[in-house]
C-alpha cells in the first residue's frame, strides 16, 4: 500500500521525537549534571576543595565531548559522500541507531563512590556519535519530503515535535525515576519505580536504558513510513566518494553563500551545543542546583523550545531562514552576558539578599531564552542547508554541514576547559568562549544569501 506524503513527513518527524532524549536527558538535564556531581565528589575525595573539584569535573566533561566531536568531524562528510554514491542512506541510519542504543544503555554503569569516569565518557561518546550520524542521514531526506515553500514549516515542526518528546521523557524521569540525592525520593515523593536503589542512584542511572528504549520504540514509525528514494544503486566505492567530496569542497570557492553558511554555522552551532552541554553543569556547580531542579529547568526550556521552533518555522517560511538565525544569535549572546555576571551571591557586583531566590529566577529566564533561541536557530539552519543542496547530493552536503558543526566542536569544550582551568571560575569559563564564537558566526553570516542558492 502506498504511503502518503503526509505520513512520510510524520515518520520523518518521529526521528526528532525518538532522538531528542539524548540531548534533553543525557547531554543537558540529567546525565550531564549527574556526571558533574559524581565527578566532583570523586575529585573532592582525592583532596580538592569544592570549587576546584567542580572545575575539574567540568573540564573532564569538556575533554570527553571534544574527542567525540573530532571523530564526528572527520567521518561525517566521507560517510555522506559514500551514502549518496551508493544510495543506501537507510542502512546507515540502522547502523548508527545501534550506536545510539548501545552507548546510551552503557551510561547505567556510572556508579557513585568509585566511579569509572573514563568508561562513562566512552559510552556517552559512542551514543553521541550514533545520534549525530543518524541525524545527518535523516536530514538528507528533507528535500524529498516537501517543497521549498514549506521547508521551514516542516523543519520547525520537526524540532517542535522533538522537543515535546523530550519534555515527556524528562517528566517521566523526574516523576518516576530520578531520585533526590538527599531524600532518595522522586519529584512526586516516591521511591524510583521497579525497586531501583536510591542509595546507588539507580533511579538517575536508569536514564541510559530509558533513553535507549525510548529510541527503539519511537523509531518504529520512522522505519515504517519513511522510504528512501531510489538512488543509483551502486556498490559502496570509497575512492569515488572521496573524489566527489573533494570536488564539492573545491566548489566552495565559487559557492560563496554555501561556504559562508558552513563557516558561520561552524561557530554558532558549536557555541549553542556547548551552551546546552554545560548549562546543567553550570547550574549544579555555580548555583548548587540538584539534578531534580535542573530537570524542572529543562522542562521549562524545552516547552519554550517547542513553541518557538514551531513559530520560528513559520517565520522561516515567510521571510527566509537568515533573519531567524540572526535574531536567535542576539538572544543567545545576551544570555551568555547574564551568565558571565551572575553568581549565587551577586549579579555584576550587585549583591543579592542572603538566601535570595533571585539567581534561580534569572537562570530560569535564561533557560526560557536558550530554549526559544536554540530551537529556532537549529531549525532555520537546517532549512538554510536544504536551500544550498539538491536531493541527489543531500547526504554529502549534510555530511559537510555536520563537519562544519563538528570541525570546531572540540573548540568550545576545549576553550571552556582551558578558561575554566586557568580562571578557576565556571562562570567565566563558560561565557567568554561562547560569546566570542557567536560573534564570529554572526559576522560570517553577512555573506550568506537570504534564500541560499535558490535565488541564484
Amino acid at each position: 500500500m502506498a504511503i502518503s506524503a503526509r505520513k512520510r513527513i510524520w515518520g520523518w518527524w518521529f526521528f526528532d521525537w525518538a532522538s531528542q532524549p539524548y540531548n534533553t536527558l543525557l547531554l543537558t538535564f540529567v546525565f550531564g549534571p549527574y556526571f558533574a556531581e559524581v565527578a566532583q565528589a570523586h575529585f573532592m575525595a582525592q583532596g580538592m576543595d569544592g570549587e576546584a573539584a567542580g572545575a575539574a569535573a567540568q573540564a573532564y566533561w569538556g575533554w570527553g565531548q571534544s574527542i567525540s566531536g573530532v571523530i564526528i568531524a572527520l567521518l561525517a562528510p566521507v560517510l555522506g559522500a559514500i551514502a549518496d554514491g551508493s544510495g543506501k542512506r537507510m542502512l546507515w541510519i540502522w547502523i548508527f541507531s545501534a550506536f545510539y542504543v548501545i552507548g546510551s544503555w552503557g551510561i547505567w554503569y556510572l556508579v557513585p563512590g568509585e566511579p569509572d569516569l573514563f568508561h562513562a565518557m566512552l559510552w556517552f561518546g559512542l551514543g553521541l556519535i550514533g545520534m549525530e550520524f543518524a541525524t545527518i542521514f535523516t536530514n538528507s531526506l528533507m528535500p524529498d519530503l516537501t517543497g521549498d515553500e514549506d521547508m521551514g514549516k516542516m523543519s520547525g515542526a520537526g524540532f517542535a515535535f522533538g522537543y515535546v518528546g523530550g519534555i515527556i521523557a524528562l517528566m517521566v524521569m523526574l516523576l518516576f525515576f530520578n531520585e533526590n540525592g538527599e531524600t532518595g525520593k522522586t519529584l512526586i515523593g516516591i521511591k524510583p519505580l521497579f525497586g531501583l536503589d536510591p542509595a546507588t542512584r539507580e533511579g538517575t542511572r536508569a536514564v541510559g536504558p530509558i533513553t535507549a528504549i525510548w529510541y527503539i520504540v519511537f523509531m518504529i514509525p520512522f522505519f515504517g513510513w519513511v522510504k528512501e528514494p531510489k538512488g543509483p544503486g551502486r556498490r559502496v566505492n570509497i575512492g569515488r566518494a572521496m573524489v566527489e567530496l573533494w570536488a564539492l569542497i573545491k566548489s566552495l570557492k565559487q559557492r560563496q553563500s554555501l561556504g559562508a553558511h558552513l563557516l558561520s554555522s561552524m561557530f554558532y552551532r558549536d557555541a549553542l551545543n556547548a551552551l546546552y552541554g554545560f548549562g546543567g553543569v553550570y547550574a549544579s556547580g555555580v548555583l548548587g542546583w540538584s539534578v531534580t531542579k535542573i530537570g524542572i529547568f529543562g522542562i521549562v526550556g524545552a516547552i519554550s523550545a517547542a513553541l518557538f521552533s514551531w513559530l520560528g518555522g513559520h517565520m522561516d517560511s515567510r521571510g527566509g531562514p537568515k533573519p531567524v538565525i540572526t535574531l536567535s544569535m542576539y538572544v543567545l549572546i545576551a544570555v551568555c552576558l547574564v551568565i558571565a555576571g551572575m553568581s549565587r551571591d551577586s549579579f555584576y557586583g550587585m549583591p543579592f539578599a542572603p538566601g535570595s531566590a533571585m539567581p534561580d529566577y534569572i537562570f530560569y529566564g535564561c533557560g526560557i531564552l536558550i530554549g526559544a533561541a536554540g530551537g529556532t536557530l537549529q531549525s532555520a539552519s537546517r532549512t538554510m542547508m536544504v536551500f544550498h543542496t539538491t536531493p541527489e547530493r543531500s547526504t554529502e552536503a549534510f555530511g559537510l554541514y555536520a563537519l562544519s558543526g563538528k570541525a570546531t566542536a572540540f573548540i568550545a569544550p576545549f576553550c571552556i576547559a582551558i578558561f575554566t582551568t586557568i580562571s578557576g571560575s565556571q562562570r567565566m569559563g563558560i561565557s567568554i568562549p561562547l560569546i566570542v564564537l557567536f560573534l564570529v558566526g554572526m559576522a560570517l553570516l553577512a555573506w550568506v544569501k537570504p534564500m541560499g542558492e535558490r535565488q541564484a
